[in-house]
């Protein structure tokens, strides 16, 4: 097992991974930002090295810095967290040459995966179902028109280094097509410095269900059951729960082995999710595979009793998975809501600040993965979530109970946060009896800023 881990992150998922590593008895490094030097991540972990100033392409995104810290503190490994450098080929590489442990897929793997039309080919030929498309280059607008002709509208427009749903454009017919067509192309370049583009079918009124696998360096591959992640607003995904209602046991069973089957067609090695689009028929598409820890990994953890960070960081020390599918069951329901720092009223727009009081719910079944604390300066260059907040139940209706009540007494103050609008979505009639899409949010419940 490694001595002594360095995490690449902040906030939550540094927290997180430190108490981790803490309970298995490796020693810690914590990075830091100018902007985080009074973060708790630095505190808790055993040493902590500032690897730069406030943003994220200095300090973050530091590669030289982030591997200068390492060896600096002698840390055998290097864990990611999500976010940053986790899915970047060209870290993971480095570090790998550097004779430093990444707790991760290799390079070649998370290059493959992360480039999404090429991501389409592997698994197709590889027997997993993708949604119609066309997987070749496209070459400019006169064939993008061609191509969205030839599969038919809605169409989808996709950045195919994309992620976070960044470069995504729909188009209804030709004009929206050119439309989107540029704003996607320029939306790429500008976040992942790629303007190439796919193109799919846009499959309507999806549902947005991901399993989770674990998978070792001796070709052993197990699915941990599927997460419900279809309560999304601009393709970000606002509150999860596993598992999900609409699959029955054999749909569950049909679609973790698919997902098994994606992870063995790229000999895909530690923690990692297979994202599909469910539709209203029961069939179901691969969307892509996120090679990292999820955001939304603790409802897993809760409904399945395993620990996800500790299987990641013995996969990456060689160790061989310690279950077999048949090990695997589901216990009760688990739902998360994430709990940013910012404005519904207008549009959702970060609030940076300071947390001039907190009040945290506590009891059985509600668990917090956070890193604020009372005084705690948000700062406004990073992502807007300040907390993960987790309950579970003997069963869904239990789990949405506790909820509301942890939600009712969260209390934040000095700052706007989405808490009030996670409630008012805990009471909609679409989501108490589980009937939500991928547009529900944007369709049913987000208000527009006028102002």
């Amino acid at each position: 097992m490694f001595k002594k881990v360095l995490i690449a992150n902040r906030g939550e998922i540094a927290v997180r991974i430190i108490r981790a590593c803490r309970e298995m008895g490796i020693s810690t490094v914590a990075v830091y930002s100018e902007a985080d030097k009074d973060a708790i991540h630095t505190q808790l972990a055993d040493e902590a090295v500032c690897i730069g100033s406030a943003m994220p392409r200095d300090s973050y995104l530091n590669i030289t810095n982030i591997l200068s810290a390492c060896v600096l503190t002698g840390a055998d490994a290097i864990h990611p967290g999500f976010g940053f450098l986790s899915e970047n080929p060209k870290f993971i590489k480095i570090c790998e040459q550097c004779n430093i442990k990444f707790i991760g897929p290799d390079y070649q793997t998370v290059q493959m995966m992360g480039n999404k039309s090429e991501a389409r080919k592997i698994m197709k030929i590889s027997g997993v179902p993708v949604v119609p498309g066309y997987e070749g280059e496209i070459k400019d607008e006169k064939h993008t028109l061609e191509i969205a002709n030839e599969i038919g509208y809605p169409i989808m427009i996709k950045a195919s280094a994309g992620g976070g749903g960044k470069g995504i454009r729909i188009a209804q017919n030709d004009e929206e097509l050119l439309r989107g067509y540029k704003t996607a192309k320029s939306e790429a370049k500008a976040c992942f410095g790629d303007d190439s583009l796919y193109i799919e079918k846009f499959i309507q009124e999806p549902k947005h269900i991901e399993f989770q696998i674990l998978a070792d360096e001796y070709g052993n591959v197990i699915h941990l059951a599927e997460r419900e992640c279809s309560m999304q607003r601009k393709n970000q995904k606002v509150l999860e729960e596993a598992p999900s209602n609409v699959l029955t046991i054999e749909l569950r069973e049909k679609m973790g082995e698919i997902a098994k089957k994606a992870a063995l067609a790229v000999d895909y090695k530690n923690a990692g999710t297979i994202e599909f689009l469910f539709d209203k028929d029961n069939n179901f598409y691969f969307m892509e595979m996120n090679t990292r820890i999820q955001v939304e990994h603790p409802i897993t953890e809760i409904i399945t009793g395993i620990d996800l960070v500790k299987q990641q960081l013995k996969i990456a020390a060689g160790e061989k998975l310690e279950f077999t599918q048949e090990d695997i069951k589901i216990k009760g329901h688990a739902i998360e809501c994430r709990v940013n720092a910012e404005d519904p009223e207008h549009d959702f727009r970060p609030c940076p600040g300071t947390i001039e009081e907190l009040c945290v719910p506590g009891g059985m079944g509600v668990r917090i993965d956070s890193a604020i604390y009372c005084g705690y300066k948000i700062p406004h260059c990073y992502d807007s979530m300040i907390a993960k907040l987790i309950t579970f139940g003997k069963d869904r209706n239990e789990a949405i109970v506790k909820m509301n009540r942890a939600l009712s007494e969260f209390a934040v103050g000095g700052v706007k946060t989405n808490i009030n609008f996670e409630l008012s979505i805990l009471e909609t009639k679409e989501f108490l009896e589980g009937d939500y899409n991928t547009s529900f949010l944007e369709e049913k419940m987000v208000k527009k800023d006028v102002s």
